[in-house]
């Protein structure tokens, strides 16, 4: 899966452990982007061949597609976080399991993890500026 930077929103005030991007995975992203563009008149930022942003119509992102196949569960739901570390401890003291470590993106830092239910979520951080 491509990773790309949780963008958008750019001069909005992100809130801290809210729902923030969420990200699907498709296979073809050119036919992803026709049927969407069709059928509700999305526009997307395009980050090469295997990522896109799907534009908020105020000058952001407020998800993306990655090209892959579909994730079973559907889309990742992204939260945001102000200090990924502390939300890391958060999530695994309250039963949670990191299933991919944190990493580094163009713009960001991310870990994801999954919940008790069996659901995967990611959290993001900004990059130190």
């Amino acid at each position: 899966m491509a990773e790309s930077a949780t963008r958008g929103k750019m001069d909005a005030v992100r809130r801290h452990h809210t729902i923030d991007y969420i990200e699907f995975s498709a296979p073809d992203l050119d036919r992803a982007k026709a049927f969407y563009e069709a059928a509700f008149g999305w526009a997307f930022n395009t980050y090469g061949p295997d990522y896109m942003g799907i534009q908020d119509g105020e000058g952001g992102e407020c998800g993306g597609f990655a090209k892959a196949a579909a994730e079973p569960g559907g889309p990742l739901v992204i939260l945001f976080s102000t200090d990924l570390e502390a939300t890391r401890r958060a999530v695994e003291a309250a039963g949670g399991t990191i299933v991919k470590a944190p990493f580094d993106f163009p713009g960001g830092r991310r870990f994801h993890f999954s919940d008790p239910a069996g659901n995967t979520l990611a959290v993001w951080t900004e990059s130190a500026q």
